[in-house]
């Protein structure tokens, strides 16, 4: 028997289909770009395929549908002619043999179902479409801003330029001999975009410039000062010989803290970038246990984590461990120590040994994300409870310091002026000073704060 309401879905969703051809086949035309064009051109095949599979599902439907009930097989077998009944005994009538029935031409299922395969299937090549939720996700990649990502390449500063023209050939012998071994471990630790011997040379030719600008300025105070009354600056009144034993003490101090300050910034960058690795950590932790979850190769973990965008200090040591894999070609655990070794954050390093020890050892990966997720984020907390004390105590010694201590020392000048004794300062004078004094701690107590306050 047939199967009416099967043969009826499958040519409705055949028409479906061939709605859909006709909408992607208006898309195409009026796409802008060969990106579109190439996602509307693999809908296409993809529905094309999926028609080829429903025709040949309505071909088989049909094959198997019958309208009558199937009739035996029967032999042919010679017709022997039959004497007719003779009406008239008297007259004698030619014996006739009785005629066989026609056979009943068999009705066509698209007669019954008013469709025609052929119209159907010229439907099909002619349109071309895609599914509701395809077509909507096609507008908002037409209603899309166009993104044109242009890679600038990083060409060196001026400056390092020539700190290494003067300065290279004797900074790579000071790193070969293992004088900055310290510097050159933080300065790969801080991501600074610069090699050992560059770094060198651009702080030798800064402690150079400094030594220049210290020796002019020595060669100014040797002949004049600097006082708080106007005129501000005076001819000096002590001899040259007095006058070189007060000020010569410039020429060394300004290029020592030059050096100094040189040598222990990538220190300092360093632990700015382990405070913010740290803070993002134990999120990403948690990110990485639910991911671990899925069975997924552990690499691509932090594939998936860098992809997300969340963790952009992270971001750049698991770009780190990538590099180790696909481009020098590492081990994925081998991989892991060698970037635990050079990572600024010491909960960072600590992770990666111990994801290196759960993969040699066959552990858990999930539960390893996950107690690690646990201990770092009680971590965490406890560390931004010290933080909320510490802006409480800050906050104290703040009022302390520039509301209370500025009102008692202009207090005491004004009685020191009063009386004469000690430095004896003008009313204006004593003002200058206090708003000198209250602006200078105002603008430490800011930046200190700057470094202090966690990143959000």
């Amino acid at each position: 028997m047939i199967d009416i309401e099967k043969i009826k879905n499958v040519v409705l969703t055949e028409k479906r289909t061939a709605g859909e051809f006709s909408s992607l086949f208006n898309s195409l035309q009026d796409a802008d770009n060969e990106r579109e064009k190439s996602m509307i051109n693999k809908q296409i095949n993809t529905l094309n395929n999926s028609l080829k599979k429903t025709n040949d599902e309505l071909l088989n439907l049909l094959d198997n549908a019958s309208l009558v009930k199937p009739l035996e097989n029967i032999e042919k077998k010679e017709i022997q002619a039959t004497p007719a009944i003779v009406q008239n005994q008297a007259i004698g009538a030619i014996p006739m043999a009785m005629p066989m029935p026609m056979p009943v031409k068999k009705p066509s299922i698209f007669d019954e179902l008013g469709l025609s395969l052929t119209k159907l299937t010229k439907g099909f090549e002619k349109n071309n479409g895609s599914s509701e939720f395809e077509r909507e996700t096609m507008k908002r990649l037409k209603k899309g801003e166009k993104k044109i990502i242009i890679k600038e390449e990083k060409k060196p500063s001026s400056y390092l330029k020539m700190a290494n023209r003067f300065f290279s050939n004797y900074s790579k012998s000071l790193i070969k001999k293992k004088t900055f071994v310290e510097l050159e471990k933080d300065l790969i630790k801080s991501n600074l975009d610069y090699t050992p011997s560059a770094y060198v040379s651009m702080l030798m030719l800064t402690v150079a410039i400094s030594a220049i600008a210290s020796f002019f300025i020595f060669i100014f105070f040797l002949f004049f000062n600097v006082g708080p009354e106007l005129p501000i600056i005076t001819f000096a009144k002590e001899g040259i010989g007095a006058r070189f034993l007060e000020v010569f003490w410039i020429i060394f101090i300004i290029p020592i803290a030059t050096f100094l300050l040189m040598y222990f910034y990538p220190s300092m960058e360093k632990k700015s970038i382990e405070s913010r690795i740290n803070q993002e950590l134990p999120f990403a932790t948690i990110h990485m246990s639910s991911i671990a979850g899925s069975m997924i190769e552990p690499s691509k973990i932090f594939s998936i984590i860098m992809m997300t965008k969340e963790y952009p200090n992270l971001e750049k040591e698991f770009t780190k461990l990538l590099n180790e894999i696909n481009i020098y070609g590492y081990d994925f655990v081998t991989a892991l120590k060698n970037v635990a070794k050079n990572s600024p954050s010491q909960k960072l390093a600590e992770l990666f040994n111990g994801l290196a020890t759960t993969i040699t050892s066959g552990g858990d990966l999930s539960d390893f994300f996950d107690k690690r997720a646990n201990s770092l984020l009680f971590d965490y907390r406890l560390e931004r409870e010290k933080q909320t004390k510490a802006a409480e105590t800050f906050m104290d010694i703040y009022i302390s310091v520039v509301i209370a201590a500025p009102m008692i020392l202009m207090l005491l000048l004004m009685m020191m002026k009063i009386s004469g004794l000690g430095i004896a300062l003008s009313t204006s004078m004593i003002t200058l000073v206090m708003i000198i004094a209250v602006s200078f701690i105002n603008v430490v107590f800011l930046v200190f704060l700057h470094l202090k306050q966690p990143s959000t």
